[in-house]
């Protein structure tokens, strides 16, 4: 039997934003209606202008969660010096429902690489009681999401995938 080998671990998400991760629920992610998030696809820019809709399957009307969008590759991939930037956080999210139940805390800012393909990171924490959530970060630049979690006592993420996005050039809008 072939073992299948774990995108986000192929894709470097387990080793340069995570430790590790503990997969438990799922989360399905969405832009636009139509565009399905799926670990390594590529999207254009202009199709993740706008905020998703998260959804989380598997949780109970007692658990809540913490959603965090990150990009590993600032300022490029060859050299991510300013790893990582946040893109959003949301928290307090119910278990049985989407983010948009959720309290953002950071507001959503699109992807706009200007240098290589880079990964855009979502990745879901389970809280151990609702707004667990209080040490928020300064800045988006300089983020770790490892030092995120610890602080907040969040432990392993419970979910996770990630898209690549590169600058979209008129030549390449299709």
């Amino acid at each position: 039997m072939a073992k299948i080998a774990d995108p986000l671990v192929i894709g470097r998400v387990v080793g340069d934003v995570i430790d590790s991760i503990s997969p438990t629920i799922k989360m399905s992610i969405t832009y636009n209606s139509n565009k399905q998030v799926y670990n390594g696809h590529e999207l254009f820019p202009s199709s993740v202008s706008f905020k998703p809709k998260v959804e989380v399957h598997g949780g109970d009307m007692r658990s809540f969660f913490t959603l965090i969008m990150t990009d590993p590759d600032v300022p490029g991939p060859s050299d991510p010096y300013l790893r990582e930037h946040l893109h959003w956080i949301v928290t307090d999210i119910p278990g049985t429902t989407n983010s948009s139940f959720g309290r953002e805390v950071v507001s959503y800012e699109m992807p706009r690489p200007n240098i290589g393909i880079h990964r855009f990171v979502f990745l879901l924490f389970k809280q151990k009681r609702r707004e667990t959530v209080s040490a928020l970060p300064l800045s988006r630049d300089g983020f770790s999401t490892r030092k995120f979690a610890e602080e907040n006592e969040l432990g392993l993420p419970v979910s996770a995938v990630f898209f690549n996005c590169q600058r979209e050039t008129a030549a390449r809008r299709r």
